[in-house]
């Protein structure tokens, strides 16, 4: 089911890829914005947050059959995605995603000719992230549903975006914070933020506010979204560390790089020697990363068990989040969707 549901996402897509130009003459506007804008989107992805909205829609609604426009609206979570991956790029100073140019990279390829000018592609590129952002919310709107849940639904789109521009905010002012004052909670308040609430919690809810399901229904899914997503957080961040860039689509130095206090990083850092711990400080001071020194990174994350009491927080979210499940008067068909991806995704 939930491949089924991918494929019904991926082919609104393509079909949403042929009509923007229709839709909002970009390439009359500018076929560079046109071009990079399409293709950029247009890239392979997992599609969680759509596929989860739908999730939470089709396993609550009492129609036989999704309503015209569900998979289009589903989009708009993939577009703010994507609007968020652009202006991430940007901070994060990586110059791939997916495998391929980030899109400020793509407009410095369009620009390297042109030295007299006073912008580059980042500045382009944050211009970019904006107009996604506006074809997400006009995305949204093609679903014909009931007009006052459409509108609750619309306000929990705009909050996912309040709320994850807000834990990017807290999480680069924690980068300037010293480690050793770093706290779980500080983590988790980012994880939260960032990823739990609108990769998870934000699309499933959404879904089922839009058809029609009970406020305790609503906050017990939000509630299963928040576990997952702390789990997910915490297997993404050791992917992101131990994995290769044909698993993540960008380099593995880059969290550590940034400075990024990830649960591994604070764990290791509380668990260090004193040598140890000069050892991370100095690396993560560093503005650029050595291969040398992020292997003696991982050495350390290893070493003082880091690496297994991320695993360990896995599982017991995981349990946690299927203690909830129980509790979900999902479709038992959508139900079963949503467990197995769970199991899938959290995989270690």
């Amino acid at each position: 089911m939930f491949l089924k549901i991918k494929n019904q996402v991926d082919r609104e897509l393509f079909r949403y890829l042929g009509s923007i130009n229709q839709l909002y003459c970009l390439n009359r506007l500018s076929p560079l914005l046109f071009n990079n804008i399409r293709e950029f989107i247009g890239r392979e992805g997992k599609r969680i947050r759509p596929i989860l909205f739908c999730i939470g829609y089709l396993g609550f609604s009492r129609r036989k059959k999704a309503p015209p426009g569900l998979y289009r609206s589903a989009l708009a979570l993939e577009l703010l995605h994507d609007f968020m991956l652009v202006h991430d790029d940007i901070i994060d100073k990586s110059d791939t995603r997916r495998g391929k140019p980030a899109m400020h990279a793509l407009f410095g390829q369009s620009l390297a000719k042109n030295k007299k000018i006073k912008f580059d592609g980042e500045d382009l590129a944050i211009v970019a992230g904006d107009v996604i952002y506006a074809m997400a919310l006009d995305a949204f709107l093609a679903v014909r549903e009931d007009l006052n849940r459409k509108e609750q639904t619309l306000r929990k789109l705009f909050l996912a975006a309040l709320y994850t521009g807000s834990g990017e905010f807290i999480e680069l002012l924690l980068g300037a914070k010293p480690i050793e004052k770093v706290l779980q909670t500080d983590v988790y308040k980012i994880y939260d933020y960032k990823t739990a609430n609108y990769t998870f919690a934000s699309p499933l809810t959404m879904g089922a506010t839009l058809a029609g399901a009970n406020q305790q229904q609503i906050s017990k899914l939000h509630a299963y979204g928040m576990l997952l997503g702390r789990a997910f957080q915490i297997k993404d961040d050791i992917i992101g560390t131990f994995g290769e860039f044909q698993e993540t689509g960008k380099s593995n130095l880059t969290d550590i790089q940034e400075a990024k206090r990830t649960l591994l990083v604070w764990f290791a850092f509380k668990r260090a020697g004193a040598q140890e711990r000069r050892l991370i400080k100095m690396i993560m001071a560093n503005k650029t990363t050595r291969r040398a020194d992020f292997e003696k990174m991982r050495s350390i994350i290893i070493s003082t068990g880091a690496l297994t009491y991320a695993k360990d927080q896995i599982t017991q979210l995981s349990a946690q989040a299927q203690n909830l499940m129980q509790g979900l008067k999902l479709d038992q068909k959508y139900k079963r969707a949503l467990n197995d991806f769970a199991q899938q995704t959290l995989k270690t």
